[in-house]
């Protein structure tokens, strides 16, 4: 059996004996790129990732690929490096490969095999997927692998964030020892991951280590505050502490500031566990260009399909205050259909087609995996451009359109100099600013999105976009949604449609969401107050949006 190790740092074994690796890092490189991306590779792309060299490319890959099938070939087999023409690819039949068992597990349907049987699988594909994606291989001087390396590495951290989480929350009522090594493993995945902490400590509470968990409790809050990030589920835990010790915790564990005018802490109970949505299922589906997308259907009843937009998570959505009130609404009475498009939340991040093209074929391939007949479709931001896409090439499948916050022209189209400079300056921030761990670059971001929202939204908003995209796919999206240009399809929707705007909208235009009304035949428009791209549940705007889209679907239903 032919073995790979991608977690943690690589390993060739055949029959469970290491094999030398090649000492070329760019071989080794290669060898993780097409195992990991699972299909075939052009090579002049495989030679604009790993040799920016002048004199002969192809060469060094020619070299590149004899190493590999010295190291990955078996005498009188199949060889395994597939080279046809113009591409190159990595057959997987019977590989063992730790970042395939990984994602494997993250897509099965715990539902489909016994409890017992869940658990012991779980417990199998943690244990063996326990380090970061090539851990030591990076390659500085070639930016687009660097790139796409870093992005895969958050891509299994946060898989392997939700299986460990996954596993704890089955364990913990039956058993907690063992549920509370991989609490600790969740909280050296991530140290300022405030849930993980706060369950480490509820775990430890419930075994008697009192001690152990008000360390963890200090530490943890120091972290926090150290990082400016809001310690609420810490302190909730530490006054969970105090009832269960009966003891005044020392100064520096005291309540936050955050936390001084609330409700009192003494009587806290201590942070349940997190346990991840139930309302909701979420599966994954391919594209015709082998793009995986995870979408997921909650509540119940007819369809309604919003588009994917960037920034999403079908998981950590739930739990936003930015957009956990937008999940409860859309699913109330109907089933919501919705996904991360490729390049976000639990879909590919290393999708090299991040065209407005290839994201309708993440939309096409949702609504045919799920199986929908005839449906209402809500679009947000980019996803009108999507749903309008989708309506005019689908006149048979779309019954309504829904289009909030939307446009038909992007930045990149409107003849608006100062937008396009103000959009390219955000370009470089995005660059430096995106993924690092003080957040004042992504708050700025925010405060276009959500400039009337509370502390605790902000908050969230900001670790939402360093946990649903890398810096480079946030360029390269920003880039895309700049030039989308669907005004042509406009004359051909000839389904009722609704188009609603905020007024003093920062992102999107007031006027291009009256553009895009007025280029549909019979479109109504709602202008309502406000000035948050996502409406905030506490403002005016949210249920008068609601009101119009209840009514609106209604109409379909009768």
């Amino acid at each position: 059996m032919l073995t790979i190790r991608l977690l943690g740092e690589m390993a060739v074994l055949r029959d469970g004996e290491p094999q030398l690796l090649p000492p070329s890092r760019k071989t080794r490189a290669l060898l993780a790129y097409l195992i990991a991306t699972g299909r075939p590779q052009r090579r002049d792309h495989i030679c604009d990732l790993l040799w920016d060299v002048p004199d002969d490319p192809r060469g060094a890959l020619r070299w590149s690929l004899s190493k590999l099938r010295l190291l990955v070939d078996e005498p009188g087999s199949p060889s395994r490096i597939v080279a046809r023409g113009e591409t190159v690819a990595f057959a997987t039949e019977g590989l063992d490969c730790d970042l395939h068992a990984l994602l494997d597990a993250e897509s099965d349907d715990a539902g489909a095999v016994p409890h017992d049987a869940s658990v012991d699988r779980l417990r199998a594909v943690v244990e063996k997927s326990c380090g970061a994606f090539l851990e030591g291989l990076d390659l500085p001087a070639q930016g687009d692998f660097q790139a796409w390396c870093l992005a895969q590495r958050e891509d299994v951290r946060r898989t392997q964030q939700a299986l460990l989480n996954k596993l704890m929350v089955q364990l913990a009522p039956v058993m907690p020892e063992e549920a509370l090594f991989y609490a600790r493993r969740l909280v050296a995945l991530d140290r300022y991951d405030a849930a993980a902490r706060s369950t480490l400590v509820d775990l430890l509470l419930r075994l008697g280590r009192h001690d152990e968990a008000r360390q963890h409790c200090d530490s943890g809050l120091q972290f926090l505050r150290e990082a400016s990030l809001p310690t609420s589920l810490l302190d909730r835990a530490a006054a969970g502490l105090r009832v269960a010790t009966g003891k005044v915790m020392p100064p520096q564990q005291a309540a936050s500031p955050q936390a001084a005018g609330s409700e009192n802490l003494l009587a806290a109970p201590p942070v349940p566990l997190l346990a991840p949505p139930t309302r909701q299922q979420v599966r994954f589906c391919r594209t015709t260009d082998e793009v995986r997308i995870a979408y997921a259907v909650s509540g119940g009843g007819r369809p309604l399909v919003k588009p994917g937009t960037w920034l999403t998570h079908l998981e950590h959505d739930w739990r936003s205050p930015v957009w956990q009130h937008w999940m409860q609404e859309l699913s109330a009475g109907r089933s919501l259909v919705r996904y991360d498009q490729r390049g976000n939340g639990l879909s590919d991040w290393n999708a090299e087609d991040l065209s407005f093209a290839a994201c309708q074929r993440d939309l096409a391939a949702v609504v045919e995996t799920v199986g929908l007949g005839r449906f209402p479709m809500l679009g947000i931001s980019q996803g009108c451009a999507s749903a309008v896409a989708y309506a005019a090439e689908n006149p048979d499948r779309v019954t309504r359109l829904v289009l909030f916050g939307g446009y038909a022209r992007g930045w990149a189209m409107r003849g608006n100099p100062s937008e396009v400079a103000i959009r390219e300056a955000l370009r470089t921030l995005m660059l430096h600013g995106w993924g690092a761990n003080t957040p004042a670059f992504r708050q700025s971001f925010t405060s276009l999105f959500i400039p009337e929202a509370k502390p605790e939204q902000i908050h969230w908003f900001n670790e939402l976009q360093k946990l649903t995209t890398s810096p480079q796919n946030a360029i390269r999206l920003t880039d895309m949604f700049g030039t989308i240009q669907v005004e042509a399809l406009l004359p051909r929707i000839r389904v009722p449609t609704l188009v609603m705007h905020c007024i003093d909208d920062a992102v999107v235009p007031f006027e291009e969401g009256r553009r895009l009304a007025m280029g549909i035949p019979g479109a109504r428009f709602v202008a309502l107050q406000g000035r948050n791209h996502i409406l905030l549940e506490d403002e005016p705007a949210w249920p008068q949006f609601l009101a119009e889209l209840t009514a609106f679907l209604a109409e379909d239903e009768i």
